[in-house]
């Protein structure tokens, strides 16, 4: 019999919690355990809180044949090491940004000479309807 150490994913969605379980490789992945001895809670913020391992019992399934899984094998070692790394701070919060205001010297500054050369045609046109209705 191929016995493995592996995770089974307990919890609900997008909540996960892993029991690290001593299974036969041929179990499916929530199947029966033969033995449990750790958890995993990946939602506690420090590192090193999130794993729970019975090391003891750890080294004597290994000692009878059981291979742990790539996953437990990482954390084993940082177990053993005392390695967890830094959990890293979420980016601080800003103040959202205000719009900028739009420039509106620019946009009378812009329509300014339009308007006077609106207002110098005026009163050329105005000037023959002016002679026109004179005579």
């Amino acid at each position: 019999m191929a016995v493995r150490i592996r995770m089974k994913r307990m919890g609900r969605k997008h909540r996960p919690f892993y029991r690290i379980c001593v299974m036969d490789s041929r179990k499916p992945r929530d199947g029966k355990a033969i033995e449990e001895v750790g958890t995993y809670d990946t939602t506690i913020t420090e590192k090193s809180q999130r794993v729970t391992l019975n090391l003891e019992r750890i080294d004597y399934w290994m000692s009878v044949g059981a291979q742990p899984s790539e996953n437990v094998k990482t954390l084993i070692k940082k177990v053993k090491t005392n390695k967890f790394g830094l959990t890293k701070q979420p980016p601080k919060m800003q103040a959202p940004k205000q719009p900028e205001p739009e420039a509106p010297p620019e946009e009378e500054s812009a329509e300014a000479p339009a308007d006077a050369e609106a207002s110098a045609e005026t009163p050329a046109e105005e000037a023959p309807k002016a002679e026109e209705s004179a005579e």
